[in-house]
This record gives structure tokens, C-alpha cells and sequence, in this order.
């Protein structure tokens, strides 16, 4: 299977240190722009109980589930605390003309 670079939104589009949703072909991502304008993306929904993360906080490089407070690391998606013990998926991500693009297989 091959991989393309999807376009997520535009950089205007996240504030730093801020997250957005952003669905594409019946999934859901996240979009993290970090307070030095580094960009990451992930699966957009928490391992523990299915909730949007772009409802969360970010706070440096972790974002925090909204429900139960979960926290994964934006940077490689690995589980940092309870409730959440499953990594989330993470895609690589460019910006580009104004633009920020995710590479999904």
C-alpha cells in the first residue's frame, strides 16, 4: 500500500501550542502545532474510551484527554499516564505553502 500526503487544514488554522481535528476518510486525526510551531498529527481518538482529543489540552509535548485526563506524547504517541495504556498511532507531517499535510498509508 502507498502513502499520500493529505492536506489537514491550513497553519493559520492552530494556534501554538493548540490541537485540531481533522477527519479524512471516515478517520479522525489530530493536528498538534506545538509553542514553537513544530507540527505533529495522531490518531484523533483516546486508546481508553474513543473521545475526540482535539477537545483536549496541550501542554508542551502532551496532550491530554478531555474526559478522563489521560495524557499521550504528541511526539510519538506513547501512553503517559492512566487511564490510557495503548499508544496512539503517529503520521508524519510537513507544512508547505501555507499549508500542513499528514502522510497516511
Amino acid at each position: 500500500m502507498s502513502s499520500a500526503w493529505v492536506k489537514a487544514c491550513d497553519i493559520d488554522d492552530v494556534e501554538p501550542e493548540d490541537v485540531k481535528r481533522f477527519d479524512h476518510a471516515g478517520r479522525t486525526f489530530a493536528i498538534y502545532r506545538t509553542e514553537s510551531s513544530k507540527w505533529y498529527a495522531s490518531d484523533g481518538l483516546c486508546t481508553h474510551e474513543a473521545v475526540h482529543l482535539a477537545d483536549g489540552l496541550v501542554m508542551g509535548s502532551i496532550i491530554e484527554c478531555p474526559k478522563h485526563n489521560g495524557r499521550f506524547d504528541i511526539r510519538t504517541g506513547e501512553a503517559k499516564g492512566a487511564p490510557v495504556c495503548i499508544n496512539l498511532k503517529t503520521y508524519p507531517v510537513k507544512t508547505e505553502g501555507g499549508s500542513v499535510f499528514i502522510q497516511l498509508d
